[in-house]
C-alpha cells in the first residue's frame, strides 16, 4: 500500500500489520477493516511509522463489526494523504463490487 502524499511529500509505502477483528476470515486470514494498522516507511528518511486505515473510501456493501471491508484498489483518506491499497488480494476468489 502507498500513501500519497507521504509525511515528507513523496509517497510512502507499507503493509497492513494489525487487523482489529478476527471473527471473519478467508482461508484462515482475517479480513482488513477500517481501523486496521499499517506499518509505513517514510520514503525520504526511511523512518518507520504506524498509520491507521481511515473509515471512508472502502466497501459500503460488506461490513464486519460495523467497519467497512478494505479491498484491493480502495483509495482511503488516511493520515497525511490518500492510502491506496495495492495487491495481491487476500482471497482472489471473493469479490465485492460494492461502491467505496
Amino acid at each position: 500500500m502507498t500513501v500519497s502524499p507521504g509525511l515528507a511529500g513523496a509517497p510512502d509505502s507499507g503493509v497492513i500489520v494489525t487487523i482489529p477483528q478476527a471473527n471473519v476470515t478467508i482461508s484462515g486470514m482475517p479480513l482488513a477493516v477500517a481501523g486496521s494498522l499499517c506499518s509505513m516507511v517514510n520514503s525520504v528518511s526511511g523512518a518507520p511509522y504506524v498509520l491507521p486505515i481511515g473509515s471512508v473510501g472502502m466497501s459500503f456493501g460488506v461490513k464486519i463489526n460495523g467497519q467497512g471491508l478494505v479491498r484491493m484498489g480502495d483509495q482511503i483518506p488516511s493520515g497525511s494523504g490518500i492510502l491506496t491499497v495495492l495487491g495481491p488480494p487476500a482471497a482472489p476468489f471473493v469479490t465485492d463490487k460494492g461502491a467505496p
